[in-house]
């Protein structure tokens, strides 16, 4: 059985058309359940574009793609971080595992049949977390012969998962004043690059919103891996400012894979790779959370 696909839109119009399209593309989208999450408007401003994107999720042609469609509107503004929480969570309350995307994203015609292969092969494998679509374009990965890759972090550009780790994760992060205190966690949580506990600590103290970082989290606190494709098979088209928790940067750009097939086996963690990774985060998301955790020091303090 092939798992239920999960989008979450707001107000992007054109992003939202083009997630779309690609995912329509996919050669198992026929085969496939998509389920919509649309999240209620934030503010008076952005209720027309709300209602832009419901009325073109909502038009009737989308049963000519997929085995079913399902729409749920949320009647108030939610936020992503809860939308995902609570999508999700809803999801596999009638599946054992679950496809998610968000609306800016951009996808090989053969990102399902690469997720729901992974899925299948990595069910049962213990230490394996997740799944992602994207992938940096890394130099570590030029002369790699493997088609996947061990990583210490999870990705929330196209990612995959199972029922049984989701309800792993503590959302509340209650051991974080434990956590926190503990240089050997914490230098076991950065492994995937320096900024995850700075947003951690941004989490807990209000800075931020995310189901991300408490995603990421659990993962290290459990000691786990997500697999990476080598070759990308997911685009971000999101990073041109136009999103709520993202700036306008080309550094995430990357081809997308044209290869149907790929090759998953039982690896480790290549530190070549993992090196490469961490600094790639670190590089572009380490002095923005050191901003903002400075500027939530500042509020604080007056």
């Amino acid at each position: 059985m092939l798992a239920p696909v999960v989008l979450f839109v707001y107000k992007r119009l054109q992003h939202t058309k083009t997630t779309m399209e690609s995912l329509c593309n996919n050669s198992l989208a026929l085969k496939s359940t998509l389920y919509i999450f649309s999240d209620g408007m934030k503010s008076k401003s952005d209720e027309e574009a709300v209602k832009a994107v419901r009325r073109y999720i909502d038009q009737p042609v989308w049963k000519k793609y997929f085995q079913e469609v399902e729409i749920i509107k949320a009647e108030h503004n939610k936020g992503l971080a809860n939308s995902v929480i609570d999508g999700v969570s809803y999801i596999l309350k009638k599946y054992k595992k679950v496809i998610v995307l968000e609306d800016d994203l951009l996808l090989s015609p053969y990102f399902l049949k690469y997720m729901n292969e992974a899925l299948d092969y990595y069910e049962k494998i213990a230490d394996i977390w997740s799944i992602s679509g994207y992938s940096f374009p890394m130099k570590s990965l030029k002369k790699y012969p493997h088609d996947i890759f061990y990583s210490y972090r999870g990705c929330s550009w196209g990612w995959a998962t199972w029922k049984d780790r989701w309800e792993k994760v503590d959302w509340s992060v209650s051991e974080y004043s434990e956590f926190i205190t503990d240089k050997s966690k914490v230098r076991r949580f950065n492994r995937g690059g320096k900024d995850l506990t700075g947003m951690l600590s941004l989490q807990m103290r209000g800075g931020i919103d995310s189901w991300a970082i408490r995603w990421c989290f659990a993962e290290s606190n459990l000691n786990m891996f997500t697999i990476y494709p080598r070759i990308s098979y997911v685009k971000n088209i999101g990073c041109d400012g136009t999103g709520t928790h993202s700036g306008a940067s080309s550094y995430y750009d990357t081809e997308i894979s044209e290869e149907e097939e790929c090759k998953f086996e039982v690896l480790r963690i290549e530190r070549k790779i993992a090196k490469e990774f961490s600094k790639k985060y670190t590089e572009t998301l380490w002095q923005k959370v050191k901003r903002h955790l400075n500027k939530y020091r500042w509020k604080r303090a007056n």
